[in-house]
């Protein structure tokens, strides 16, 4: 019989590196446009309940455990049971919900503070790339949250694990590649929404609690200050926790920077990318060498690989290290202008669909939302890793 396990549960076993066989059942398009790492493609119709193209049937040896997954999950449940009919496979597993729910699997994984009462939570969406934030104050037991995306109840559940209220909601900057729930969340907490007020120059169509640069939101002792970095955007803005980390959304990454042709266009574009030079080299690398680098993304290839990071693992990188090792950042000037437009990724899937949801220029349908967000976030300016080796 067919068992049908969690998304969840699909990535316990990744990370347990347990042997299996997983076919993808989409069409080549969909399959080719962002997958899980290490699948194979074999197209097959619930509705005809037969298969679209052909498949090997000694791509599974006897005794094999086999993993099948699909958008949602009715043609990958089809074909595991023609599979558990017609092949030699004892084990066979489908996945519920499909790549819908594996687009929402999260890790939260606590980042190391010299403060004792300072408390950084960091939640991995690991099919999307999208890293969000709990930051809080033990002996006050507040919280904010940063980068709230659709999966609130991991934000609301990690804060309350560590016997945090949340007091306070904030978002980097208006995204491009997934939904911001920040605001929603915030209204039915009834606790403040902050953007940075440079957030201002996006025209979004919301009130909002703007926080100017260099302004602070207290959790008890654990200080979070607002520092505009603009370049990605003209609203972009960082969170300096108590000194010791800084998340920059998505101004500098783990392994790249961020994009910022996704505002910028035209005969601005130039423009933009100088004034992401002046943020990155004025700005953020002025910060103690030591002070962590939190981003708000981590790239993800379309075949599922991860790019520098494990996910499940601590992602972070500090000022000095990338002063080093990241090659943008020691280009000149004129260089890195030029740089930013060479080998651009493919922009990110919806990106002006989800720009205006979040500015709150439009309302997705019900069930639009999971659509737009479908693939991996593409808001760094590099497709590969641009920080050396040590």
């Amino acid at each position: 019989m067919v068992e049908t396990i969690t998304a969840e549960q699909l990535r316990d076993m990744i990370d347990a590196d347990e042997e299996f066989v997983l076919f993808d059942t989409r069409s080549p398009d969909s399959f080719e446009d962002w997958h899980v790492d290490g699948a194979e493609n074999v197209e097959y119709s619930s509705d005809d309940d037969e298969l679209v193209g052909e498949f090997d049937e000694d791509a599974i040896d006897a005794g094999d455990t086999v993993v099948t997954i699909c958008a949602t999950g009715n043609s990958a449940s089809s074909f595991a049971e023609y599979l558990e009919r017609e092949g030699d496979a004892h084990d066979v597993k489908t996945v519920d919900g499909g790549m819908e729910a594996w687009s929402m699997v999260y890790d939260v994984v606590p980042i190391a503070t010299e403060n004792d009462d300072l408390v950084v939570l960091q939640l991995q969406r690991r099919s999307k790339g999208c890293l969000g934030y709990v930051v809080g104050s033990k002996r006050a037991g507040e919280a904010a949250l940063v980068d709230v995306t659709r999966a609130t109840d991991e934000f609301l559940d990690a804060a309350r694990a560590h016997g945090l209220k949340v007091t306070h909601i904030l978002d980097t900057h208006i995204h491009a590649d997934h939904i911001s729930k920040g605001r929603e969340l915030a209204d039915r907490l009834d606790v403040p929404y902050h953007l940075g007020a440079p957030a201002a120059t996006r025209d979004p169509d919301f009130e909002f609690d703007p926080i100017e640069p260099n302004a602070v939101v207290e959790l008890g002792d654990v200080e979070i200050k607002a520092v505009h970095t603009p370049g990605h955007t003209t609203g972009m803005t960082s969170y300096l926790v108590d000194d010791e980390a800084l998340l920059t959304g998505d101004t500098l990454f783990v392994e790249s920077i961020g994009r910022t042709e996704l505002q910028f266009a035209d005969k601005d574009a130039r423009d933009g990318a100088r004034v992401q030079y002046e943020t990155l080299h004025k700005v953020i690398m002025t910060e103690s060498n030591d002070v962590k680098i939190l981003p708000g993304h981590f790239s993800v290839t379309d075949d599922g690989e991860y790019i520098d990071v494990t996910p499940g693992q601590p992602m972070f990188s500090t000022v000095g290290y990338l002063w080093e090792n990241n090659e943008i950042l020691q280009l000149d000037e004129d260089e890195f202008v030029e740089h930013m437009f060479e080998n651009l990724p493919s922009k990110p899937p919806n990106y002006e669909q989800v720009i205006a949801t979040n500015a709150g220029e439009y309302e997705p349908e019900e069930g639009e939302e999971s659509e737009l967000e479908l693939g991996p976030n593409r808001c760094a300016a590099t497709a590969e890793s641009a920080v050396a080796d040590d």
